[in-house]
């Protein structure tokens, strides 16, 4: 192993224009990946956003008996998919909308009698918000007979779990193509290197050094080589994060798992591509 850092080393310093080009097409494959996932982060939290102001709200008739609701608010309390059950009596009703539609506020002073109805909140459990879910508890708090009607956003709700499940098969997809595309820019910046020695690895050969003997500086070089690229696209990743927020968008920065991965993919996918082209041209030599 310490001659193959060093060979490895050695190359940098032989090659060091063929060493930086290589690092940058890799770095601009994986700046696509992380430009990528930079966008598909925010819309998974704007996703998950939406998602956690899911709420089911059960309307109840004016002559609702109040045992009765009482009763059912600790029944849905005990569902396995439900944090939360908050009534709401038809004053508060009535304060909460003059709180969160100041416009109508003058409206609701000019009224003589209270329109809003009580109601019972229903918030549910993080992970416990897909549409199936929702709607079971909803059709479970429909039940009840003092149940005038029961929302959930049943317009828009399924629209949300479309986008997310059309995020992440885009996310998937162009994740493998943008990585193979990564996987041929090594591949093909390794047999350039390999090609430069050519005379080198026939006479280490010649001596005999084994292929796995010859194989392992290029295995390390491909390796580092990833590994600037990847830093590299994080770097970009980043400037190109702080010039579009806040000024223009407000963004999230990535999670720290996604930017470890994209490092991490950098890496793999240098070793793995490395790997396959030196034992593909070796058999040539």
């Amino acid at each position: 192993m310490p001659y193959a850092l060093s060979e490895a080393f050695n190359a940098f310093k032989r090659t060091p224009g063929l060493t930086i080009i290589s690092a940058l097409m890799i770095g601009l494959s994986l700046l696509v990946i992380g430009l990528f996932g930079l966008v598909t982060s925010n819309i998974q939290s704007g996703l998950n956003d939406l998602e956690a102001r899911v709420e089911i709200v059960a309307f109840i008739r004016d002559n609702a008996d109040y045992n009765a609701v009482r009763i059912a608010q600790q029944e849905l309390a005990r569902l396995p998919q439900v944090r939360e059950v908050r009534y709401i009596s038809r004053a508060q009703a009535l304060e909460l909308a003059k709180q969160e539609l100041p416009e109508f506020r003058t409206v609701f002073a000019g009224l003589d009698q209270n329109p809003l109805p009580a109601s019972l909140e229903i918030a549910l459990k993080p992970g416990q918000r897909s549409a199936e879910a929702v709607k079971r508890v909803a059709d479970r708090a429909a039940v009840y007979p003092f149940a005038e009607q029961v929302s959930y956003g049943q317009d828009w709700l399924g629209t949300v779990y479309l986008l997310r499940r059309a995020a992440t098969a885009a996310s998937l997809v162009l994740g493998v193509a943008f990585a193979i595309v990564a996987a041929l820019i090594i591949g093909a910046a390794v047999r350039m290197a390999i090609f430069a020695r050519r005379d080198e690895i026939v006479i280490m050969r010649l001596v005999g050094a084994t292929d796995g003997f010859v194989r392992r500086p290029f295995l390390v070089e491909g390796i580092a080589t990833g590994l600037i690229g990847a830093v590299l696209a994080v770097l970009a990743t980043w400037s190109i994060y702080r010039a579009l927020s806040p000024g223009m968008f407000t963004m999230k920065w990535l999670p720290d798992t996604w930017v470890l991965g994209i490092i991490a993919a950098g890496t793999i996918l240098g070793s793995l591509a490395s790997a396959v082209a030196v034992r593909r041209h070796l058999r040539e030599i």
